[in-house]
Formats: C-alpha cells, sequence, structure tokens
C-alpha cells in the first residue's frame, strides 16, 4: 500500500496571497529558529525544507565583491547622468547579473544593498562616489530608478530585494560610530528623509539599512523614524538591516546601552529587523537575544515582527515558488548589451564644464595624454573585478591611433638609497602568476590578505627604480617596473605584490619622513617604518632604515616633453578610490594633491592647449582661468577610457550635468559635521557665494535656445511647459532643468530647488516640446510652527534653463495656501527644537526611546529664536523641562532677561527632567529669544497666563 502524500503546507500553496502564507510558515517555526532568522546569515529549516538566506549583497554600480561583473560608473557618476532611464536600465542589468551569478555561486544573495540615498551635502565626506546628488529631488529620481531597475518588472515576484543605504543624515567618516549629526525640523523634513521618502513612496524598494552615526544624539539603529516615518510610507513590509557590526557600536563605541542583550532588544524594537555582526558566526546576536527574552526585553511577538518582514521579502524573491519565478532562469552576464550600456553610462555620465573651442578634437590632432590616472581604470570598495578594461590611453589609442598619441605618466621615478650604500631591490618573480585582488569573491572582503608567494624585497648594488606617485597630504605609492605595487603582507615583509592600492585595509601606502639627511619610509597600512634585516625588508618597530631619495626623473619633465610635442594635452588628473577619502576616511581639502598640480602647471607652460579631464569621485577646487578647457567624470567602470576619447573626439557630445555644487575655496565649505543646511546656507539650495561651477552645469558641442514658457495653477498642480530648441550643428542632449523658489517667504527658504528636468536627444534644428506637472505639494515647507507641511500663499517664481544659474526663462506663479500664523503657544508651548534659528546649540536626544531636546554644543552659551509667538492678551507664568545642569534665560525680540531658571541641583541623569517656573509678564505677538549655558538639556517652554 502506498503511503498518502503528505497534503500541501498553505506556505508552500502559490494560490493563497503572501501575507497567509508568511502566517503559516511563521506559525510552524520554534522560537529558538526565529530567533536565528535574524542575524544576517539565517540558518536553513531542514525539517521545514526552509533555504538557508543571506541578507546583504553589494550592487552599488555593477555586483560588488563577488569576483568578475559588468561594472558601472560610480553613482555619482550615475547621477551626473540626470537620466533615470538610463540609470533604470543599469539597475536591470545589475539585477540579471546577480540572478545570473547566483546561478553559478550560492554565496551570491538576492537582497541586494543598493542604491546610496544619502545627500551630497558635504564635498568633503570620503563616500561621495556612493550618493547621487547633494538635491533631494534629483537623488529620489535617480534612486528610484535604480531601485525599479534591480526590483524587475513583474508585478509579484522581484528579481532583487533593494534596500536604500544609509538611514539617515549621514555624510562624515570622521568618528561616523560616535558622532551625532544635529538635524532640525525643518532640515529633516525637506532635505534628509525627502530622498528615501520619495524612492520608498514609488514602490520598489525591499527595506533600509541605518547608518553608524547618530541623529539628535540618538543613534540611527534605535531611531524612531523608523517606525514614526518610513514604515508609514508604504504598505509594504520593509526589512531593515542594520550595517556591519553597528549593533555592537551600540555598548562598544556608543556606550548608549550597558549591555548588548538591553542594545540589541532596543534595536529590535525600534524596527531594526536583520542583524549585521560578528561575520558569519551568529552565535553572539543569538545569545544576545535569548538573553534579551529571558530578561524580558523581548517578547515572542517582536521576534514574530521581524521574522515575518524577512519572510516577506524572500517570498517576494520568489523563493518558495521555484516554479512560478519569472527570474530564475535568468542567465544575463557580461552580455553584449551590457557591455554597451556600461559605455553608453560611461558617456552620458562625462560633464564639460568649460571649452573656449579646442574641443571636440579633430581627427588628425597630435596628442600627448598625461597624468597620474592617464593609464588607469579605477576601482572602489563597492566595485567588482573587472571583465574589460578601458583607459583614458587605451580609449584615445583606439580612437586617434597609437601614433597620434603619446603618454608620460608623471610618476617621479626614484630609487631608495640605504645608509649602506645600497638601493632597495624587487627581485623577480618567477613563475608568479597575475592576482588580482578579490578576483575569487569574498563574502567580506576585508577579511583578503596579501601575496605571500612572492619575494620579499632586498638590497643591491643598483637597486630597482620605483614609480612614486604622491595622492596628497604626503601619501605614496611605490610601484615597480613590472607594474605590480609596493605592499606588506601579514608577516610584516614588503613586496612588490598588488595589482592596485585597495582593501579595506590599504597596505600599499607610504610617507617619507624627513630624519637627518634623509627619511625614515613609514608604511601606513601598519603604522611601522620599514627596515632593512638579513633576511629582506619589513616593517618594525625597531631600527627603521633611513633612506636617500635618489631621483633620477621628475614626473613634470617627462610630462613637459610630451606636452611640447603635442598639438594638445590631455591632463588626466583625480583621485585613487582607496586613498585620501573613502569609507572610513574623509577628505581633508577641495585641492588637488601637490604633485597633480604641478604636472598640470608643467603641461599647461609647455603647451597653452591643454585640456584637464578630471576623473574623481568628488569635486575639486581647480582654476580654471588658463585652461581652454574642462572636463570631470566619476569613475566611469570598465568603459571609462572609451567614453572619455569619443566625447574629447566629438562622437558624443557631452551632456552630463553636475549633482552637487563646486566650490572655488575650502573657505566656501561649512564644518563637515554641520547638518544645518538652512542656518550654514549649504549646498546650491542656499549657498550664497559664487561656486566654482554650480548645480545643474554642463556644456555641449550644441546650442539651445529655451521659449515659450507657461504655466498654470489646476488641479492640485502647477502644469509648466516650454520649448527646447537645438540651435547648433550636432545632434546632442540637453538637459532642461526647472527651479521654483517663493518670492517673498516668511521664512528662510532655498534660493532656487529644483522642481523637475528632462534629457532629451535633438538633432539639428530640432524643437521639443516639455511639459511638466509639480504637484502643490512641492511648493511646501516645514512649518515648525504647526509641525507639518504648509504651502504659504503668495508667489512662486518659476525657472526653466540649462543649470541652477544658467536661468534661460521665467514666469511667476500665485499659489493660494494657509497663511502665516504666530505660534499659539499658550495653548502647546514651544518644543525646544522647534526653532526658527539658533546658535551654538545642538539637539539630542530627550529619552533613548523618542523625542528631543536641545543643549549647547559647547562651552560657550547656545541661542535659540522662536519667531512670532503669540502670548494672546497676557500671560504671568513660563515654565521649562530641563535635564542637567546649567541656566535658561528667556527674553523677548532681542531685549533684556525677563527669566533665569535654573534647577537648583544637578539632575540625576540626562533624561531626569524637571519642571522650573518663573513669573513672566506679557502679551501679544513677541520673537521669544532663549540663552542656554551649562550642561543643560532644554525639551520644552511652557507658558500659561
Amino acid at each position: 500500500m502506498t503511503a498518502p502524500t503528505p497534503p500541501m503546507p498553505p506556505f508552500r500553496d502559490p494560490r493563497l496571497p503572501f501575507a497567509k502564507r508568511i502566517d503559516d510558515l511563521l506559525s510552524r517555526l520554534t522560537p529558538q529558529e526565529k530567533t536565528a532568522f535574524l542575524h544576517q546569515f539565517a540558518p536553513a529549516v531542514e525539517r521545514l525544507g526552509v533555504a538557508a538566506f543571506r541578507t546583504g549583497q553589494e550592487a552599488l554600480h555593477g555586483v560588488a565583491w563577488m569576483g568578475p561583473a559588468t561594472v558601472f560608473p560610480q553613482a555619482v557618476g550615475l547621477g551626473a547622468t540626470w537620466n533615470p532611464e538610463l540609470v533604470r536600465r543599469v539597475g536591470d542589468a545589475v539585477s540579471r547579473e546577480v540572478r545570473a551569478m547566483r546561478a553559478k555561486d550560492d554565496r551570491v544573495g538576492l537582497n541586494v544593498w543598493a542604491p546610496t540615498a544619502n545627500l551630497l551635502r558635504h564635498p568633503l565626506w570620503g563616500r561621495n562616489e556612493e550618493g547621487y546628488s547633494e538635491d533631494p529631488k534629483l537623488t529620489s529620481a535617480i534612486a528610484t530608478a535604480y531601485t525599479h531597475g534591480l526590483r524587475g518588472e513583474h508585478p509579484t515576484y522581484w528579481r532583487t530585494a533593494p534596500v536604500l543605504k544609509h538611514w539617515l543624515a549621514h555624510n562624515n567618516e570622521t568618528d561616523r560610530s560616535t558622532t551625532s549629526s544635529s538635524v532640525r525640523p525643518r532640515v529633516l523634513h525637506e532635505y534628509d528623509l525627502r530622498a528615501f521618502r520619495d524612492t520608498v513612496e514609488a514602490g520598489a524598494v525591499a527595506g533600509v539599512m541605518p547608518a553608524y552615526n547618530l541623529v539628535n544624539g540618538r543613534p540611527n539603529h534605535v531611531s524612531p523614524y523608523l517606525a514614526e516615518h518610513l514604515r508609514t510610507w508604504t504598505e509594504e513590509e520593509l526589512l531593515v538591516c542594520s550595517d556591519a557590526g553597528a549593533p555592537s557600536n551600540l555598548v562598544d563605541s556608543e556606550h548608549y546601552f550597558d549591555t548588548h542583550e538591553e542594545a540589541t532588544a532596543a534595536a529590535l524594537v525600534a524596527g531594526v529587523d536583520s542583524f549585521t555582526d560578528h561575520g558569519t558566526d551568529s552565535s553572539q546576536i543569538i545569545g544576545r537575544l535569548r538573553g534579551a527574552l529571558e530578561r524580558g526585553l523581548l517578547t515572542e511577538a517582536d521576534l514574530d515582527t521581524a521574522v515575518r518582514r524577512q519572510l516577506s521579502v524572500r517570498f517576494r524573491l520568489g523563493e518558495f515558488d521555484p516554479s512560478y519565478d519569472p527570474h530564475d532562469p535568468t542567465g544575463e552576464f557580461d552580455t553584449p548589451a551590457h557591455r554597451a550600456l556600461a559605455q553608453e553610462a560611461a558617456e552620458q555620465a562625462i560633464v564639460l564644464l568649460k571649452n573656449d573651442g579646442v574641443l571636440p578634437l579633430a581627427p588628425d590632432t597630435r596628442i600627448a595624454v598625461v597624468g597620474l590616472l592617464a593609464d588607469e581604470c579605477k576601482l572602489d570598495w563597492y566595485s567588482g573585478t573587472l571583465i574589460h578594461r578601458s583607459t583614458p590611453l587605451e580609449g584615445l589609442y583606439e580612437r586617434f591611433g597609437a601614433e597620434r598619441v603619446e603618454f608620460a605618466e608623471g610618476v617621479d621615478r626614484v630609487r631608495l638609497k640605504t645608509s649602506t650604500g645600497a638601493f632597495l631591490h624587487v627581485p623577480a618573480a618567477e613563475g608568479a602568476t597575475d592576482e588580482v585582488r578579490g578576483a575569487e569573491g569574498a563574502l567580506d572582503p576585508a577579511l583578503l590578505r596579501g601575496r605571500t608567494d612572492l619575494p620579499v624585497l632586498t638590497t643591491d648594488a643598483a637597486g630597482t627604480e620605483l614609480a612614486l606617485a604622491d595622492w596628497g597630504g604626503g601619501v605614496l605609492t611605490l610601484r615597480a617596473p613590472d607594474g605590480r605595487y609596493l605592499s606588506v603582507a601579514d608577516d610584516g615583509c614588503l613586496r612588490a605584490s598588488a595589482d592596485q592600492p585597495g582593501g579595506w585595509f590599504v597596505q600599499e601606502t607610504f610617507r617619507l619622513e624627513p630624519h637627518g639627511n634623509g627619511h625614515l619610509l613609514k608604511h601606513l597600512g601598519t603604522g611601522r617604518h620599514v627596515c632593512v634585516s638579513a633576511d629582506g625588508v619589513k616593517v618594525a618597530d625597531e631600527d627603521p632604515e633611513v633612506f636617500e631619495l635618489v631621483v633620477a626623473e621628475r614626473g613634470e619633465e617627462a610630462v613637459a616633453r610630451a606636452a611640447a610635442a603635442a598639438d594638445v594635452v590631455v591632463v588626466v588628473a583625480g583621485n585613487d578610490p582607496y586613498i585620501n577619502g573613502r569609507e572610513t576616511e574623509d577628505r581633508t581639502t577641495l585641492r588637488l594633491p601637490g604633485q597633480q598640480e604641478r604636472l598640470l602647471r608643467a603641461a599647461r607652460a609647455a603647451n597653452p592647449a591643454t585640456v584637464l579631464a578630471l576623473v574623481a569621485a568628488y569635486p575639486y577646487a581647480v582654476d580654471p582661468a588658463e585652461l581652454p578647457a574642462v572636463l570631470w567624470t566619476a569613475h566611469g567602470g570598465q568603459a571609462a577610457g572609451t567614453a572619455l576619447a569619443r566625447v574629447l573626439a566629438g562622437d558624443v557630445s557631452p551632456a552630463g550635468r553636475l549633482p552637487q555644487t563646486w566650490y572655488a575655496d575650502d573657505a566656501d565649505l561649512p564644518g563637515l559635521l554641520d547638518y544645518d543646511v538652512i542656518g550654514a546656507r549649504q549646498t546650491y539650495l542656499y549657498f550664497e557665494g559664487t561656486p566654482l561651477f554650480p548645480f545643474g552645469h554642463g556644456l555641449s558641442y550644441a546650442s539651445f535656445a529655451y521659449g515659450d514658457l507657461t504655466a498654470r495653477v489646476e488641479d492640485e498642480a502647477v502644469r509648466v511647459s516650454f520649448s527646447v530648441t537645438n540651435t547648433g550643428d550636432v545632434t546632442a542632449d540637453e538637459v532642461a532643468q526647472l527651479y521654483g523658489r517663493a518670492v517673498d517667504a516668511s521664512v528662510p527658504r532655498p534660493r532656487r530647488e529644483l522642481l523637475d528636468h528632462r534629457r532629451v536627444t535633438l538633432a539639428p534644428g530640432e524643437t521639443a516640446e516639455l511639459g511638466f506637472d509639480v504637484p502643490l505639494t512641492a511648493f511646501a515647507f516645514w512649518d515648525v510652527a504647526r509641525d507639518r507641511w504648509r504651502v504659504e500663499p503668495g508667489g512662486y517664481e518659476l525657472l526653466a534653463g540649462a543649470s541652477s544659474e544658467d536661468v534661460r526663462l521665467r514666469t511667476t506663479v500665485t499659489l493660494d495656501g494657509e497663511p502665516t500664523l504666530p505660534r499659539a503657544v499658550l495653548a502647546a508651548g514651544l518644543a525646544a527644537a522647534g526653532f526658527d534659528e539658533q546658535r551654538g546649540t545642538a539637539i539630542v536626544d530627550r529619552t533613548k526611546v523618542s523625542g528631543d531636546a536641545v543643549t549647547p554644543a559647547g562651552p560657550e552659551p547656545g541661542e535659540l529664536v522662536y519667531r512670532a509667538c503669540d502670548f494672546g492678551r497676557g500671560l504671568s507664568q513660563v515654565t521649562v523641562e530641563v535635564a542637567g545642569e546649567g541656566t535658561v534665560e528667556l527674553s523677548l525680540d532681542g531685549g533684556p532677561a525677563l527669566a533665569v531658571l535654573s534647577p537648583a541641583a544637578p539632575t540625576s541623569g540626562p533624561y531626569d527632567y524637571v519642571s522650573l517656573s518663573a513669573s513672566i509678564a506679557a502679551a501679544g505677538v513677541h520673537d521669544v529669544h532663549l540663552r542656554l549655558r551649562g550642561p543643560l538639556r532644554l525639551a520644552h517652554v511652557g507658558f500659561s497666563g
């Protein structure tokens, strides 16, 4: 007799809605199994046939960390395309490669950690390369496009599940796990939340990753904003994945909680669903969760909530319906279409900043291509391994012919002479294989180690000539003649072993430190000096070698020779993505490194027809006055060189646009940790100086005329139209930009703000009629007096043009709105963080769970201003809620202090608030000024009569 087939469990039934299936599967899991699901590496449940699952697959501009894949331009380069449809196609290609790679390697995950929605508020941020723009509208447009591509088109099943990074207000690497971003309510709603909100509401986001930093004194991993804002924007379950190691930081570096059980429980309750901590070892997190359950800090219902969110993503990915999953058979990897798309994206990302007519280059031009990046195709921490590679030199060879292109890298050619008179020598690596870092893929590439199979450096009478490049701040790389960089492995020995500088801890950088009549050579990765011993050259804490730097040729000399013999010089300058600016390290200046400035000057002195091509993840402060042409592109991926050559040759008219302001000088920048874009007048929205190049700037080989601007208000929107005509001689793209500004605002508003844009391709003489429906909500601001959005009645100027400063057309519309009214402070009082203006204060956490307070940011008093407070017919008392010690001084309209309130003794802790009252007589409408002194936290001010 045949045993009856067991009935299909409901969670396996594709006819049922996902919610019912998830409930069924959840009911079958034990508490121990649920707990184990909450680590990044969730184990299989074999008794139910449920496979193991990993959250997190890096895919910022291609599949990263898992070996060879198509490498697209860096994210900031994709932002510079201003082309959401192109970026959607890039996301689509990346998601198909994720599926294809997973079919061969189950280490590849389908929960992709991309894109980065952090705004590029400050150009010195080390991770500038990962974001799209300083503008929330452009950022959300590009991020939404990328997530739609990653998700795929199927209405039910997702090709990959994108997670947005990094929630929230995260723009500094300096002390990133302990610094707090002070974000006032207007900046929170109008700026930082907005890019995330618009992208989540578009419906293709599976979750978010909280950032390492704190916001308003509270770690992002226990942020109430996850529940108060994020999860109100969509009906889909969102999976919140912690950043790597961040759960442990809550205790270890931030000291926000006393125990890991408390910290893990608080993060789970706040909304973190998957804990990325201790690599593949889940035992620590499981132990903390079980401890929290035993202590009553968590309930099984808390576990259920988080597991349900994870299962929701897994069901949408088709894991439980393999026969129905339309993405399962995908095998599109490194296809001709993907290669063509990588080139198209690289071409569209190039921004022509200046052109006095030297570009495009004629076919018979003799070109000198020079600079430290002229023959490089650089990758970053979130790149895959190159399958195809094109450097600027290779692109120019291909386009113009090698016989018409001369190359000079511009490195200094040096030998290092020891105190004995011998020189550092790189032994021949007989039979050594060419290895590329990360080619085999790694779940955690930070664990990859340097090569030890190559010979250790020695010394001899002749030595080896090394290529020295100074990347700024005295940070050097040294390269052997075979192209390998000097590097230090775990055994402390110095070898020529690295194909490029790279890794989580870069082992290929050095600094020459003056010492007596020579230099010590410090290895920056270990912090040790290079010494010479009987068994070779290594780094050690003792007996450092004193070297004499013997220069065979300065880079400027080679550059000048090549430049003098050419018709046009192309200087390729910029950054190495692993040096002086990257994750964990902010930049210190906008200036080009000194060596590259010297190379640029040498080229310009030898040949006035010098074109500067900046290949960089960041803006730079360069003086374009004596340069006939300047271009910028982010590191453009595998087709970067071909794309640059085609733009220089005029095969493609450049149409990239700057996604962030290029400032002229470091003095124009606010403090790196000053997140108040309104008060500090940051980004193009508020900056009142003269930028080097403005937001949205970019030139073309064609010219364009704008006309016929109309605007009318109807159906909760402003309908705007205008025409753009190609008045040039070549087919080209134009990026038409529409901005708005409040004409007579009652509060500081942006000088202008991007409302929409369109990238269009036009043949010579062709006209495009462009229409935009701008919702009235786009003209709203966050009214701190009412704690909500408000459209102010009055005039709003609409500006159409080619950049934020190149405005071609203007018109004004009048909008009905809610009138500006004084604050009704007798009824609600004043939330301390709801100020209109501040000086010298920081917003901090009122409690560890929710709420804001304000405190002086330093030893000097802090000041808060609340405009137009209505005291009605009069009041007689003011009450403040404070913690700590110090004083609150209240005055009206900048007059003398009317009340001074101070606790009789310091409160027992920063969250132990007391109410203090004082008599005060006032009536009518006044500006309230508060001065805070000492380590005092102010949460609320109340008034009564």
